[in-house]
């Protein structure tokens, strides 16, 4: 597995070493001690699969107790996955990192807590898979706008078209407004 810090060092691309050959391919997905060992020392207590259809743009989310780690994975199609950084002492406040996902080159992005995530689907489909670090609690769920200017994320929309969005997505906040982490 190769590590890659992004413009933000706590956001971590992934990418596995893939064995294949014309009958399929093989590759370890998450190896605990390597893990932990390689990026932050903690557990997974939830997966999480969800699948979308193409301009369907989901986040920007957090929790703003029992906050989420979240190690996530395109295993079908393709996405362009964010991760804003809402700590509020950290010096990449309000910024984001990003990068494209698919089944095809099978990159992972761990999102730490105490940061926003959002992913919009770039193909037909996607299927998107996510380990979680807390379990769900919707309760302390928030939501800031996908498109905050403050936080300026450059989204590759499909043709300039809308994306497609939940109503709690469109109820978003700007991060001015948002409840954030110390």
């Amino acid at each position: 597995m190769e590590y890659t810090q992004l413009n933000i060092p706590d956001v971590i691309l992934m990418e596995p070493q893939v064995f294949g050959d014309h009958r399929g391919f093989f590759m370890e997905t998450f190896r605990d001690d390597e893990f932990k060992q390689k990026v932050v020392h903690t557990t997974f207590v939830q997966d999480n699969h969800s699948k979308s259809s193409q301009n369907i743009l989901r986040g920007l989310h957090y929790q703003i107790k029992q906050p989420q780690g979240k190690l996530v994975q395109v295993t079908s199609g393709k996405v362009f996955d964010v991760a804003v950084d809402i700590r509020k002492s950290s010096p990449f406040f309000g910024k984001w990192s990003g990068a494209t996902l698919s089944a095809e080159n099978k990159k992972m992005l761990w999102v730490p807590p105490g940061f926003a995530h959002g992913f919009y689907v770039l193909s037909d489909e996607a299927e998107f898979t996510y380990k979680c670090t807390d379990y769900y609690a919707p309760e302390h769920e928030r939501s800031i706008l996908w498109n905050d200017p403050s936080i300026a994320i450059d989204w590759p929309i499909i043709h300039g078209a809308s994306p497609i969005l939940s109503q709690k997505d469109i109820d978003g906040v700007t991060l001015d407004k948002a409840e954030v982490f110390a």
